[in-house]
């Protein structure tokens, strides 16, 4: 896409990618290592404005997505990439690039796992999930910023802003624990997401010459889907119907090292 010539990061691949590996390495390796013989890090007042950043940023994201398509004219069917330079489309260009950015952003919290020692939370699906995303939402910013494969990216920043707001009233301490019984259905809301997201994108086998410009964007967003939606599928039956993550304490869901 021609509009995105010198924008941050769009010029190649190689910085997403090297990014994503030296996370990798950091989150996976190098920083358990450093933090092996000391202390925890004491995050609390970091993170709670860290969280509700992201609240804000995410509500930002919603409403920029909704006005640059979703709400003023995309049928939610076959809504093709609008390569113009309209101010709609501009300004779904730029939404698309600084969701792709918010992906960088959102690294932190599992920085924040290893500073913290909570290193059990650093889980394969974790990492998976936020390596991917800004890996793959580079190819779908350079290549196709709009239309319908922009359609999870709406739904995750609705979903942000409940999960990064549960985060940031968990991050206040335990007097504020006993507002967040709603815990359990932090999963549900996600595994929602991936089926609107399957169920979406998969209108792609039943519609009759849909003009996207990327059909392969398409097939890419509904394996997403599906093998988030089995991921986290997996996650729930572990964590609460065999009881694996079952809290440490309080009825409410909330353990006290949270």
């Amino acid at each position: 896409d021609p509009r995105l010539e010198g924008w941050p990061l769009m010029s190649s691949p190689f910085p997403t990618t090297f990014i994503i590996g030296t996370y990798i390495y950091f989150v996976t390796s190098l920083g358990p290592k450093l933090m092996e013989n000391k202390k925890p890090f004491d995050l609390r007042q970091i993170m709670v404005f860290y969280n509700f950043s992201v609240v804000a940023l995410s509500l930002y994201m919603t409403y920029e997505f909704l006005m640059s398509g979703w709400a003023t004219g995309y049928s939610f069917r076959c809504d093709i990439v609008d390569y113009s330079r309209s101010p709609t489309a501009l300004r779904m260009v730029r939404t698309c690039w600084l969701y792709y950015f918010s992906k960088f952003i959102e690294l932190l919290d599992t920085i924040f796992f290893v500073l913290r020692k909570k290193n059990n939370q650093v889980t394969f699906l974790h990492v998976f999930h936020h390596s991917i995303m800004p890996w793959t939402w580079w190819f779908g910013v350079k290549f196709a910023a709009g239309g319908l494969g922009t359609f999870h990216a709406l739904l995750n920043c609705i979903v942000h802003v409940i999960m990064y707001t549960y985060y940031g009233i968990c991050s206040l301490g335990p007097a504020y624990h006993k507002y967040l019984w709603w815990k359990k259905y932090m999963t549900t809301i996600q595994l929602v997401q991936f089926v609107m997201i399957t169920v979406h994108i998969g209108q792609i086998y039943i519609m009759d010459d849909c003009p996207y410009q990327y059909p392969i964007f398409m097939f890419i967003i509904w394996l997403y889907g599906s093998v988030f939606l089995v991921l986290f599928l997996h996650f729930w039956y572990h964590a609460y119907t065999k009881g694996q993550r079952l809290p440490k304490m309080a009825k409410n869901g909330i353990s006290k090292d949270q």
